[in-house]
């Protein structure tokens, strides 16, 4: 557990000095991503990019287990 932990921080680290460019990438505007915008209201639910973010940390997961 200490050792998931420890990695976990390192990722977030990196993930937070990264930002500046993970932000470009096209993630959370992929096809079948919901956005609904309308007067005074919007409406935005990123479906497609949390499939995609649960098959490959499924995958990773399993590999590391493996």
């Amino acid at each position: 557990m200490q050792r998931f932990l420890i990695l976990l921080g390192t990722l977030l680290l990196l993930a937070g000095l990264l930002w500046p460019w993970l932000s470009r990438l096209p993630w959370g505007r992929l096809p079948g991503d919901i956005a609904i915008e309308r007067e005074g209201f919007s409406f935005y639910f990123p479906l497609g990019t949390s499939l995609v973010v649960s098959v490959l940390l499924s995958l990773l997961l399993w590999w590391w287990r493996r």
